[in-house]
């Protein structure tokens, strides 16, 4: 009887550590995350003011992590570069994008390998409107990206061939225009944003 009541300590522990929300949360498991897009405090004003959500769901425990970037604000041109999307180390915005810390990467390896080198986004008539999955990221245990932050680049990211320190940190993408502070949110926003991504996707 003491060795079951030890076994149900033990897993009520994991499910506390792993879990990041109480399991009667009405979502079958599934645990929803947003990010609230806002242009840096320290960009200057000519720049791209880019808002919008950046948008996370996953499956506990095993599923793989999708995400939706639904995003404005970037110039109307379509002759524009691609715009890097990273998950940085630190949720903390107090100077702008700039106090965010570097890339996320609690494993210590080369960029583009971190959990949250998103890529490249390309975005058309202002907006980017992109669904992903199976990423890397989690939302769950040790490593769990929540609270963290995602950041926006203006630059391209160069995908670690640059030849040179940087392109293996954070891939030589540039200024950081707009961030955000990820947190655990319900599935409204993301049940209403996901048929326009996927729609804007067929089209």
């Amino acid at each position: 009887e003491s060795l079951h009541e030890i076994q149900k300590q033990v897993n009520d522990l994991w499910q506390n550590l792993l879990y990041p929300v109480t399991l009667g949360n009405k979502t079958d498991g599934m645990i929803y995350a947003t990010c609230e897009m806002k242009p840096s405090s320290k960009i200057d004003a000519d720049k791209p003011q880019v808002t919008g959500q950046v948008l996370f769901r996953q499956y506990y425990s095993y599923g793989r992590l999708e995400a939706i970037f639904y995003l404005d604000g970037f110039p109307l041109d379509n002759n524009q570069s691609s715009r890097a999307i990273h998950i940085h180390e630190l949720g903390d915005l107090s100077n702008g994008c700039d106090s965010t810390g570097g890339h996320y990467n609690p494993f210590r390896v080369n960029h583009p390998r971190h959990p949250g080198d998103f890529g490249n986004f390309l975005p058309k008539e202002g907006k980017i409107r992109k669904y992903k999955t199976n990423l890397f990221a989690t939302v769950f245990g040790p490593y769990s990206i929540m609270g963290r932050s995602v950041v926006i680049h203006e630059q391209e990211d160069d995908m670690g061939k640059g030849n040179n320190k940087a392109s293996l940190e954070n891939g030589n993408a540039g200024k950081r225009l707009a961030c955000c502070v990820i947190g655990i949110s319900n599935k409204n926003l993301w049940e209403e944003k996901l048929p326009e991504v996927m729609d804007k996707k067929k089209r």
